[in-house]
């Protein structure tokens, strides 16, 4: 089976990006194979409409699942109206994900787990309303006719330290880049 796994590096020791759309890259693996195709995101800087061109992106892959710590209502109506599973609340390394799905621990979720413009870093609350290009809120519901809920205190405690640690290692992924190309001179 062919999936998706958001990344903070462009290989399977990376660690899980808790983003969907801001994702710095995916990786594509073949869980029987283990063989895989990192590809860079590169909605993940976009000012707008990040969640809805990834899960395009992502679509075109045609990958039958995707793996991330959350995803919000346009990238998972996206991936939803093209018949991609969304599985969520995925942490660790990316290769602990792929095994964890091929164990069969991890489950599809019927509705997105986060609000428009989570992974901008406007926390919850912010954005409803604006959805781009026909997907996402209406007036707090989604064209899924789910309102998406935020998580409980845990939930979103969990969520702000994966993504703390994909950020910590996304700046060391910099910093080890900058240091590289400093000794090339």
């Amino acid at each position: 089976m062919k999936i998706a796994i958001s990344a903070t590096a462009p290989n399977l020791d990376a660690i899980v990006d808790p983003r969907f759309g801001r994702a710095p890259y995916f990786v594509i693996a073949d869980t029987d194979s283990m063989q895989f195709e990192a590809i860079e995101n590169s909605s993940a800087v976009a000012s707008g409409g990040a969640g809805i061109s990834t899960a395009q992106m992502i679509a075109d892959k045609a990958v039958q699942a995707v793996l991330t710590g959350s995803c919000g209502p346009n990238a998972y109506e996206v991936l939803s109206a093209a018949g991609v599973r969304v599985i969520t609340g995925v942490s660790g390394t990316v290769r602990d994900a792929i095994l964890s799905f091929k164990q069969g621990r991890l489950a599809p979720i019927s509705a997105p787990d986060a609000p428009p413009h989570f992974g901008m870093g406007g926390g919850f609350g912010r954005g409803m309303g604006r959805g781009m290009g026909g997907f996402g809120m209406r007036r707090g519901v989604s064209m899924s006719g789910v309102a998406p809920q935020p998580p409980g205190k845990e939930e979103e405690l969990r969520q702000l330290k994966d993504q703390a640690e994909a950020l910590k290692q996304q700046l060391s992924e910099i910093n080890r880049r900058i240091d590289e190309l400093a000794s090339e001179d």
